[in-house]
């Protein structure tokens, strides 16, 4: 099942061999390579973090490469989705982890404001510094504290469309939201449906969402509306609800109906795009879409499936929405020290470059070489992240309370799930999403 936060990406290609140079890892003094004394000989790290199967795999080569170069050994729990609850337990029991890597802002949020984690180290800090826009500093910062370390990323700006489709309809990528929905008409009118929708997971919605109300409304208003200083019932969400209610009303524009995309989870829509048999021709999501069309369909990334950036709304700037992942280090951990050095570690465009050129990895690091990406797709993508600079905006409704943002069946999900079943009254769905915030944020 396709996880909410999923950030897997594109494609695999080769193995990195790593040459690791006598580096500085901060505080424990020159670390050597290959032969020699390894500062960290004997420790160990145990690492918490939401990845499974293929991105398991690959994050372990990270720290594989951090073993090789520091001698500290490493384990690697995978939690599932619950971070903050298995974390919790695991503290209340005496076994917490030394570094988890946190999906969302919220949760980073909640396990500062427990008291659970400790502040970047200095070297730590100037990586940050040195190696990323100051926006994910902002993410990783709480009440003035610098916490948490971005290393890996997802692009949820990204519209995916089959070349043929839209070649058969002769129609170019579109540059604006409007110029999108003449070329789905077009599309449409082709015989293949313009857009799959993926209603049944409410998340979807959100990144809709959020994406025509970054570009509509602007930067400002986003901060506000994600922070709950701005209210929903703003004439700004009712605008964009609108803009997306014209979307959702256009039977011919959506494959199979709203009612076909209330039925549709996220492989499906990517499915009914790329699959064996073709239902739409575009379908718009995160990077990862990419992920899910070449293992499980065959696609070759940049010849069978391509993307265009979600296009600028009512003149706006295009959005970059992203999300991310988050190396914290928790002050109950063993050995938080060690912790410590591996942050110091992945802020590094060395660490970076391992699990990107192992494939199904974005970076937020702009120092790290766009040549270490396997293809052309994952490196386009990687260069529109990094090159948004601090215009990117890290996912609204992860940045939420669970409540509100990141619970099935309730919330922002549900509320917007039922606006794609009905979206004839904008102002309505804004009232709702209003008063499931307030709730929330009060809680």
């Amino acid at each position: 099942m396709m996880r909410r936060r999923s950030t897997t990406l594109l494609t695999g290609c080769t193995a990195l061999v790593l040459a690791l140079g006598a580096t500085a890892c901060g505080g424990s003094g020159p670390v050597t390579a290959g032969g020699g004394d390894k500062a960290l000989g004997g420790q160990s790290v145990t690492v918490a973090g939401v990845w499974s199967g293929t991105e398991q795999e690959n994050f372990q080569k990270v720290l594989d490469a951090f073993t090789e170069k520091t001698g500290a050994k490493t384990s690697f729990v995978s939690t599932g989705d619950n971070v903050s609850t298995v974390v919790g337990s695991k503290i209340e029991g005496g076994n917490a982890p030394d570094v988890v890597m946190v999906p969302q802002v919220g949760v980073l949020k909640q396990f500062a404001g427990n008291g659970w984690l400790k502040p970047l180290s200095k070297t730590a800090q100037k990586s940050v510094d040195t190696n990323f826009a100051d926006v994910w500093k902002t993410y990783g910062t709480v009440d003035g504290t610098l916490y948490g370390l971005y290393f890996k990323a997802a692009h949820k700006s990204t519209v995916w469309y089959s070349p043929d489709a839209l070649t058969q309809a002769g129609v170019e990528p579109p540059k604006t939201y409007d110029e999108m929905l003449k070329a789905g008409q077009t599309v449409s009118d082709s015989g293949l449906a313009a857009f799959s929708v993926a209603g049944q997971d409410g998340w979807t919605l959100t990144d809709w969402f959020e994406n025509i109300y970054l570009s509509q409304a602007g930067p400002e208003k986003y901060d506000a509306l994600a922070a709950h200083e701005l209210k929903w019932t703003d004439a700004s969400v009712v605008e964009a609800l609108t803009t997306l209610g014209k979307l959702f009303k256009d039977k011919q524009l959506i494959e199979g109906g709203r009612k076909g995309a209330l039925n549709t989870d996220f492989p499906g829509s990517v499915e009914k795009v790329f699959g064996p048999k073709p239902e739409a021709g575009m379908v718009y999501e995160g990077d990862f879409v990419a992920g899910v069309a070449k293992d499980q369909f065959g696609k070759e990334i940049g010849k069978d499936a391509n993307f265009f950036p979600f296009p600028a709304v009512d003149g706006g700037e295009a959005p970059v929405v992203s999300g991310g992942d988050a190396a914290v280090v928790l002050k109950d951990g063993k050995n938080s020290k060690a912790g410590m050095a591996l942050l110091e570690y992945l802020a590094t465009p060395e660490a970076a470059a391992v699990w990107a050129e192992a494939g199904g990895f974005l970076s937020p690091n702009k120092n790290l070489d766009p040549a270490s990406y396997g293809d052309d797709v994952t490196r386009a993508t990687a260069e529109s992240l990094v090159g948004a600079g601090n215009s990117v905006r890290f996912d609204m409704s992860d940045q939420a309370p669970a409540a509100f943002g990141g619970t099935k069946g309730t919330g922002e999900w549900k509320i917007l799930q039922d606006f794609l079943r009905d979206p004839s009254d904008p102002k309505a769905t804004a009232a709702e999403l209003e008063a499931a915030a307030a709730k929330a944020y009060k809680g």
